[in-house]
């Protein structure tokens, strides 16, 4: 199953764009199914618009509910504690009187990324937030699996299997047992999400409107999403104004739009395409017909992935490529932790796992050529198998 995850700047027309990219699939055939960005329901506007006349096709749309989430999640975990709060003497919550906390509606979004992937669809369009937002939702199943893991080690887990024997000799029972049970169902849920975003079929596209902003917001995209191993399949330059304009102030206009996008193009390459200012917003599916930028079943690219280059015959270490288009040398952060490696760069954290090979080696030293960071490795030889 394809899935397109569809970001940009704030303003820029990512959920126009969302849609329009939805309907077109829809019209070429497909049976697609579009996750906005918005979580209440609504009567009107483009998500309705294109669910009401995809065509050939079918186009469902899926709207995240984080409240009925929160409802659901806070439910079962006070069930499954039920014993503990009883000892507490605590009065458990009815669902009537729950209300969603901040910080829900990403885990809805996500919730709604794995439901499309499981559904019976040849593709899934999904309205993300503006950018850094995006990037963090991205990001957030691996660093969650990896803080569970950290605070609750899989080998201490195995010895959930004496709690029942251990409550029975105490009379009490032993709260840690619904912990590790919750523990490893966040866990089974974050794998699936995480797995669902690094599926080959999933890609990015960037949407922005030409303007100072835009070379940057570029850069800032390539980046975090190569940290995350995520694919950018286009670039959006929505609402470009009309080239000729007899009116000085339009043409003004126009003039420092187009320079900017001659920026875009030059950094995006054949990944840039563009759209037209309608003069207003757009209202139906014609409009919205209009603002399909990249033609029906675009194959997705696949993303640049990290690679072990072996150079231990040449200079005796063993160099790890990490693609990182848009880095800046002085902006990168490099910090081995037992096995794993702490990267920073810009404004992104991510902690990749050393491949098996470079677990047994020392780090000597690191470089940054055309958004390749080589980090050499050199075997240790007190962990490296000797030849025999």
């Amino acid at each position: 199953m394809r899935i397109i995850l569809v970001t940009g700047t704030g303003g820029a027309g990512r959920t126009t764009v969302a849609t329009a990219t939805a309907l077109a699939e829809a019209h070429a055939g497909r049976r697609v199914l579009l996750v906005p960005g918005d979580t209440e329901p609504e009567r009107t506007g483009p998500a309705a618009d294109a669910a009401a006349a995809a065509g050939p096709g079918t186009l469902t749309v899926l709207r995240p509910d984080p409240a009925a989430d929160f409802r659901r999640e806070f439910l079962a975990l006070q069930a499954r504690s039920g014993t503990v709060l009883d000892l507490l003497g605590a009065s458990p919550f009815e669902d009537a009187e729950l209300t969603e906390l901040p910080g829900s509606r990403p885990f809805a979004l996500l919730r709604a990324v794995r439901q499309a992937a499981a559904g019976d669809h040849d593709l899934a369009v999904v309205d993300l937030p503006p950018l850094h937002e995006a990037l963090g939702l991205l990001a957030l199943p691996a660093q969650l699996r990896r803080y569970l893991r950290r605070l609750l080690p899989p080998e201490r887990q195995a010895a959930r299997a004496l709690r029942p024997m251990l409550a029975q000799l105490a009379g009490v029972p032993m709260p840690a047992q619904w912990l590790y049970e919750t523990t490893a169902r966040w866990e089974r849920e974050l794998a699936a999400v995480q797995a669902v975003l690094e599926a080959p079929g999933t890609t990015v596209r960037l949407v922005v409107e030409p303007g100072p902003a835009a070379a940057a917001t570029l850069r800032d995209a390539r980046l975090g999403l190569a940290l995350q191993g995520l694919a950018l399949d286009a670039v959006i330059a929505n609402r470009l104004l009309p080239a000729a304009s007899e009116d000085p102030w339009l043409a003004a206009l126009t003039t420092q739009q187009h320079r900017h996008l001659e920026t875009l193009r030059a950094d995006a390459g054949d990944l840039l395409h563009e759209l037209p200012h309608l003069g207003r917003d757009p209202r139906g599916p014609e409009d919205l017909a209009l603002l399909a930028a990249v033609r029906p079943g675009l194959p997705p690219v696949p993303a640049p992935a990290p690679a072990v280059e072996d150079r231990r015959a040449e200079d005796g270490v063993l160099v790890w490529h990490l693609p990182l288009p848009g880095a800046v040398k002085g902006e990168l952060s490099l910090v081995r932790r037992g096995d794993e490696l702490l990267l920073g760069a810009g404004p992104f954290r991510r902690t990749l796992p050393l491949p098996p090979a470079l677990r047994r080696c020392t780090v000597t030293g690191a470089g940054l050529v055309d958004g390749d960071l080589a980090i050499r490795f050199a075997p240790d030889p007190g962990l490296w198998p000797k030849p025999s």
